[in-house]
């Protein structure tokens, strides 16, 4: 594996908060590419498979984004109507609660902190 180039780190939280570069645009052109339903894409499967070994795991599976990753873990984890526990403020109670109870079929429990004294807890305010 490359080391990183030098320069401010690229933020993956979104699509959107970082923006490519010259050097992006080139690698991207330069990018070797195939259809991934079809025949594979051998940049994505190169990309698994070495995070699959950085990982000592089989296999690894890429994603196109964290709402996606979180819907599949659901899907896999859960049967019709189980729970699953989500810390307070978790992105998937506040942006993706919706489509965890629609398509994996789980419901959602806050696992809030009981730290606050002033005020209700964590566990209070979002259960």
């Amino acid at each position: 594996m490359t080391p990183p180039p030098p320069g401010p780190p690229v933020d993956l939280r979104s699509d959107t908060v970082t923006r490519p570069d010259a050097r992006m645009r080139e690698a991207m052109a330069r990018a070797e590419v195939g259809d991934d339903v079809l025949d594979g894409d051998p940049t994505m499967r190169a990309l698994e498979e070495e995070v699959a070994g950085l990982l000592g795991k089989e296999a690894a599976l890429w994603v196109p984004s964290g709402s996606m990753g979180n819907l599949i873990a659901l899907c896999v984890h859960l049967d019709r109507g189980d729970r699953f526990l989500a810390p307070d403020r978790a992105h998937i109670l506040e942006h993706e609660v919706g489509t965890a109870a629609w398509l994996a079929g789980g419901r959602a429990r806050c696992w809030g902190s009981l730290r606050h004294t002033r005020e209700r807890s964590r566990s209070e305010r979002c259960c």
